[in-house]
């Protein structure tokens, strides 16, 4: 199985990017809906919140296998605690993807000791295609306030290919459009145009969509771009950084099997489905509510620190 989280709805994104390149692969999501935004969390919580999600991942895992060794068939997912069932699963994390632009800024090195499996994040693979792509060496990045302000992009730019001149602009109300529906609306036009007036220089040709939900928006972004404005989509390309890391270690699933996608969330499932279906193209069929709290003693390292 493949670990997927995100403070909320927008890992979906990656999700749906994954499942398209990888079919036959398990996915576990959590999505920390009770505590969306991360944006505007401090960063010892928000790596406190990561960890708490990389604990539950491998629990999940671990029960899954446990409950899997029990059956004599594979029956589809029951949401019901009297009558679970689930999909044939190799039983055990392959890998963990932080599907989360804050998280990944702040929170990777820390889950990389704690983890026994690789945990790949969304910056770097975003990056790295941004660095291919551009030819003025001059790359814009959108994201939450949380992201631009860690600096998270223009560090790994500058570490990737020191060259490029970069430029950070936050876009706080482009998440309360894509989680109303508003793809394609004159208000998101509106807004997605000034945000672009804020990008000083006239010879940038590369727009890093540096939060999971953007992608969402490519369409009404591609409308008011020139043909010659690159759009890097970080949860495409994250999705292309696991295909690679599963290929190169042999760990790909058989190529006739049929992945399945087992969502968890903290807060309410039945808001969750609502939203969930614009980012994934389809109603997600399994999802659960959990407590976060009650896997803290899981917390990989040992502590809660």
């Amino acid at each position: 199985m493949i670990g997927v989280f995100d403070s909320g709805v927008g890992g979906l994104t990656v999700v749906r990017a994954m499942r398209e390149l990888l079919p036959s692969e398990t996915i576990l999501y959590l999505g920390d809906t009770a505590r969306v935004p991360y944006g505007n969390k401090s960063p010892e919580t928000v790596r406190r919140y990561a960890r708490e999600a990389l604990a539950f991942l491998q629990a999940a895992a671990h029960e899954l296998m446990l409950r899997a060794r029990k059956l004599e068939a594979w029956q589809p997912l029951h949401t019901k605690p009297d009558s679970p069932a689930f999909p044939s699963v190799e039983g055990r994390l392959k890998l963990v993807v932080v599907a989360c632009n804050t998280v990944s800024a702040v929170a990777l090195p820390d889950l990389r000791v704690r983890s026994e499996v690789p945990v790949v994040g969304v910056i770097r693979p975003a990056v790295k295609r941004a660095v291919q792509v551009t030819r003025s060496q001059e790359v814009a990045i959108w994201g939450t306030e949380g992201t631009i302000r860690s600096l998270a992009y223009q560090q790994v730019l500058a570490e990737v290919a020191p060259q490029i001149r970069s430029l950070g602009l936050p876009c706080p109300l482009l998440v309360p459009l894509v989680e109303e529906g508003w793809l394609q609306h004159p208000v998101t036009d509106s807004v997605l145009q000034i945000y672009l007036s804020q990008l000083p220089s006239s010879t940038w040709d590369t727009l890093i969509l540096g939060c999971t939900h953007y992608p969402l928006l490519r369409p009404a972004l591609s409308a008011l771009l020139p043909s010659s404005c690159a759009l890097v989509d970080s949860s495409q390309t994250t999705a292309e950084e696991v295909l690679t890391l599963l290929q190169k270690r042999g760990w790909l699933a058989p190529t006739h099997a049929k992945g399945d996608l087992l969502c968890f969330v903290t807060d309410s499932a039945a808001r969750f489905r609502r939203v969930a279906a614009q980012f994934l193209g389809e109603e997600p069929q399994s999802v659960d509510q959990i407590e976060m709290t009650a896997f803290q003693h899981l917390i990989p390292g040992g502590g809660l620190r």
